[in-house]
């Protein structure tokens, strides 16, 4: 009989504790759930624990997950790493992960930076560029596909020949255009930019002064030949001169 008044009596104990826990509020009841939790910490935490680390921020910094071993702990932020993107709401701000291609993001579906392997493109990270597109190595980004761009073409040049406009019938004239855009690797590649066909004029004498630079031309050339011949013979005696020393010696 005391036995049975006895457990009655702690089933009546424990159900007023239990009524009394539902009466306390709860951020009360959430540090008695919590005997490590401190409000002393350092490093922008407002309230943390040895264990979790940051539970909770100073105004205006981040709260996010870091990995510390084999465990996530809290930690408070200025601005948010790479790989995470900071949304603010009166109740907290958050460091939220990026998607697992992006290194860096504006939101969860807006990257900024491409992790290795992937090109940036409209905020999402591909594995390839779309049409119209192409792969930018460099930058990691689809970049436009470029096409040579090149302007009209200029008028013809001046019948010529030979460098010169008189003392011929039969010569060519020459126009150009230029390149104005530069094509992209796969673009389309510029055409040529110089243009030669043939011209006949009516021949006309060339003048006394031009003929005197054509002269002067032919002398330095001729000079010039000769001065390769002198020095061809003079190799050629000094190579036999040579030679008939060394038969001398094999006599001797």
């Amino acid at each position: 009989m005391q036995l049975r008044l006895l457990s009655l009596c702690l089933i009546i104990v424990n159900f007023l504790e239990y009524i009394e826990s539902q009466h306390i509020p709860k951020g009360r009841r959430h540090r008695r759930m919590h005997p490590n939790v401190s409000q002393g910490c350092q490093g922008g935490c407002a309230t943390c624990s040895d264990y979790n680390g940051c539970i909770t921020c100073k105004p205006r910094l981040f709260f996010a997950l870091v990995r510390n071993g084999m465990k996530q702990v809290g930690v408070c932020l200025s601005s948010c790493p790479n790989g995470y993107y900071g949304i603010r709401s009166p109740g907290i701000n958050e460091c939220k992960r990026c998607k697992a291609d992006c290194e860096t993001c504006f939101h969860k579906t807006f990257c900024t930076k491409c992790k290795g392997g992937f090109y940036l493109h409209n905020g999402k990270c591909l594995d390839t560029c779309p049409d119209g597109f192409e792969n930018n190595n460099h930058s990691m980004e689809c970049s436009t596909i470029a096409h040579c761009a090149v302007s009209e073409w200029s008028p013809w040049g001046p019948c010529t020949k030979r460098g010169k406009t008189c003392g011929f019938k039969r010569g060519n004239e020459t126009r150009t255009r230029e390149i104005l855009q530069h094509p992209s690797a796969r673009g389309t590649p510029c055409p040529p930019i110089t243009e030669t066909r043939k011209c006949i004029v009516q021949r006309k004498k060339c003048s006394e002064r031009v003929k005197g630079k054509d002269e002067t031309k032919k002398n330095k050339q001729r000079r010039k030949e000769g001065d390769v011949q002198r020095k061809h013979r003079q190799q050629k005696q000094e190579k036999n001169q040579r030679g008939e020393g060394k038969q001398r010696e094999v006599k001797a």
